[in-house]
């Protein structure tokens, strides 16, 4: 999806040469197209500038639409007919580098357009809202909460003390407690010339409708597609929802739970504390996860699984008798 110029500022487009020069990146290439955007490499479209790790032999989704992609050299010659390869030693480095050339995050003193603000919304006077936001109709917003530039607050929906917001479109009847944190960067990281980089994150996320968000619970922006919690789903405190992670309606999770980037949580699922779920898991509706689960592996729609590595509710239990039942005393005789 296009990067969303209300929470982050373009500074123009870039031809392909000038963009690398730009960035301090030695690399010959074959053309010198018009760069716009940076994109994943399954969802680039025409101007968009994406990168690709790993073996090429093991399956490679760069969009065909794509404009360039930054590759290594083994898998240059594996790239769709008409994007243009750039090949570097490190692909996701210089797809943050040129990131970084293209956009820049709104900080959140940014000045421009008054924020639209609803006359009958309630507003407390150490509350800061950004440019550019809106808040809607009877709307809350407690003391010492920060609403970022763009930020959108639908009808209804309460705000609590010292939660910040940024890059975030929030629904009608929301409840957002104290200390939330929504839209900052998630845990990007990856291998640059001299050691670890922080990669930046170019997505939003999505809060719909009547959900509750629970005391000092972190929500991550996207690195490029949104995060979304969906409709009337229940979040406990201290909860960490990770980037990219999808999270269906009426959902119900617990405190201390983590989930982990680009996770899948479908309708109806119920998690106790202390859940953990691993990156690119998909959880199917209607799916309980006990209390201290470790989860690793997909779980099917509507089954009851336990434990860590987490299995099958009743397995888990069962597992968990037999073992008590070896290391219980042994009665002696009389």
């Amino acid at each position: 999806m296009p990067v969303d110029e209300r929470f982050y500022t373009f500074k123009g487009p870039q031809s392909l040469r000038t963009l690398l020069a730009v960035c301090g990146l030695d690399a010959d290439v074959e053309a010198d197209p018009e760069i716009t955007s940076v994109a994943s490499a399954a969802k680039a479209r025409a101007g968009d500038i994406c990168f690709f790790e790993g073996d090429p032999k093991r399956g490679m989704n760069v969009s065909a639409e794509a404009t360039a992609c930054f590759v290594q050299e083994q898998a240059a010659d594996a790239l769709p007919d008409g994007v243009v390869p750039v090949v570097v030693s490190h692909p996701r480095f210089a797809h943050k580098r040129a990131g970084e050339v293209l956009f820049e995050l709104k900080p959140w003193s940014e000045a421009g357009d008054e924020p639209a603000i609803h006359p009958s919304a309630r507003i407390a006077p150490t509350a800061v809202i950004g440019a550019g936001a809106a808040i809607g109709e009877d709307a809350q917003v407690a003391p010492g909460a920060v609403i970022g530039p763009g930020v959108q607050i639908g009808a209804r929906t309460k705000i609590g003390p010292n939660a910040a917001i940024r890059c975030a479109l929030i629904g009608n009847d929301v409840t957002i407690l104290a200390g939330v944190s929504i839209g900052e960067a998630g845990f990007g990281v990856t291998a640059g010339p001299t050691g670890a980089e922080d990669v930046p994150q170019w997505g939003r996320v999505i809060v719909q409708d009547l959900v509750t968000i629970g005391a000092n619970t972190c929500v991550d922006r996207g690195a490029f597609d949104d995060t979304i919690i969906g409709e009337r789903t229940k979040i406990d405190n201290l909860v960490q929802i990770a980037h990219n992670v999808v999270i269906g309606r009426n959902v119900m999770m617990a405190s201390f739970t983590g989930i982990s980037g680009t996770s899948t949580i479908d309708d109806g699922v119920v998690m106790g504390g202390r859940v953990g779920i691993a990156d690119h898991v998909h959880i199917g509706a209607g799916a309980q996860l006990a209390a201290a689960s470790g989860i690793f592996r997909d779980i099917p729609a509507g089954e009851a699984w336990g434990g860590s590595p987490a299995r099958p509710l009743r397995q888990y239990l069962r597992e968990i008798a037999w073992i008590q039942k070896q290391v219980a005393p042994k009665k002696k005789p009389k």
